[in-house]
């Protein structure tokens, strides 16, 4: 089943940033998208802040998992 929620652990991976710089990331997509402290971030929240392609952002998480 393909993942579909971001962790900082994703995020420090995907973007080569340290785990503290993708915690502070996601709080930022967080509450640009509305949602309350501890919601779970999307691809799709992730890839509309960050400009980057859902479907590569996607395919790098769910290949990572296998």
């Amino acid at each position: 089943m393909p993942r579909i929620c971001l962790y900082p652990k994703d995020v420090a991976a995907l973007t080569g940033r340290s785990y503290d710089a993708a915690k502070r990331l996601l709080r930022q997509v967080r509450q640009t998208a509305g949602k309350p402290a501890g919601a779970l971030i999307t691809v799709q929240d992730f890839c509309r802040f960050t400009g980057l392609d859902a479907s590569e952002v996607s395919a790098a998480l769910n290949h990572k998992a296998k």
